[in-house]
């Protein structure tokens, strides 16, 4: 493998010698590698390649993102630089794509709650400005929304009231289309962003990116900071959105919902040690007992 990853890395930096090639966290459908160089050159690149089961979504996936991550980079959202994109299998044998590392982590406690937040807002309001119209290569989101609401499980998590969010969504969906589509991250949490000095460096895995109804990211977004800070970033993530989008919000419980119906089929494998998991489930049923509130279920 070692002398694979050298000869990829010359498509982008010809006569530069790899020093560490090390798995990079965070990737769960992609297999995520720093590629670090020796000087002068000095840098480090990430390979990503996708695995077998976004393949089977979407054969054309490297060559999609590659070119997202051009328009993001077009249109001045904080994401990674493409650099290349390889779908001969002359090297490797999927599809792979080289872009650049971006020095930052993520950040579990802020120092500034609002600020981060703000933050946050502005990033998610400018994913969606992208312009919709060259984005005709991504799924439509409402589309993978209906098929998981119409999902039949034998055995649901009535720990985390499958079968009554199920029913809510599925005696009110789809909701009216208000909302323009726009271009949808589509897994934008806490995990996916990158932060240095109190600063947002990039959104990163776009392999979930999506056109749809807005409100599907804020709905996410806003589960995943319920369950991993508190109702108060929560609420502040959606009043500076709002303050940045002119969206219609009447179908936000409804998104919440939708948001929360999610993660319950693949939480027995996430591999959570018992006390994060128990914390994410307690979390997770106060997050959907406020929208099927809203909603009037």
């Amino acid at each position: 493998m070692p002398d694979l990853l050298a000869r990829l890395l010359q498509r982008v930096a010809p006569g530069a010698r790899l020093l560490v090639a090390r798995p990079l966290a965070g990737g769960v459908s992609a297999q995520v590698t720093a590629l670090e160089i020796a000087p002068p050159d000095g840098r480090t690149l990430v390979l990503r390649r996708h695995g077998a089961a976004d393949l089977a979504r979407d054969p054309e996936i490297a060559a999609h993102e590659f070119r997202l991550l051009q328009l993001l980079q077009a249109a001045g959202v904080p994401a990674p630089l493409p650099l290349h994109l390889d779908t001969s299998g002359t090297i490797l044998p999927t599809p792979w794509l080289l872009q650049s590392f971006v020095d930052g982590d993520t950040e579990d406690v802020p120092a500034d709650p609002d600020e981060h937040m703000r933050q946050l807002a502005g990033a998610l309001a400018a994913i969606h400005r992208v312009p919709a119209a060259d984005l005709a290569f991504l799924p439509l989101q409402e589309e993978q929304a209906a098929a998981l609401i119409a999902e039949h499980r034998p055995k649901p998590d009535e720990t985390l009231a499958e079968s009554r969010l199920r029913a809510a969504l599925v005696a009110a969906w789809p909701p009216p289309r208000r909302n323009p589509p726009v271009l949808l991250h589509g897994d934008f949490w806490p995990g996916n962003l990158l932060w240095r000095g109190g600063r947002l460096q990039a959104v990163v895995d776009w392999e979930d990116a999506a056109l749809g109804d807005p409100l599907a990211d804020l709905a996410n977004a806003r589960l995943e900071l319920f369950i991993a800070l508190d109702a108060d970033a929560m609420a502040a993530l959606t009043r500076h959105y709002l303050a940045l989008s002119a969206i219609d919000t009447a179908a936000l419980p409804l998104w919440d919902l939708w948001a929360a119906l999610r993660p319950i089929v693949d939480l027995p494998g996430w591999g959570l040690d018992p006390a994060a998991e128990h914390r994410l489930r307690t979390r997770h049923r106060a997050f959907t007992g406020r929208a099927l509130a809203e909603v009037g279920s």
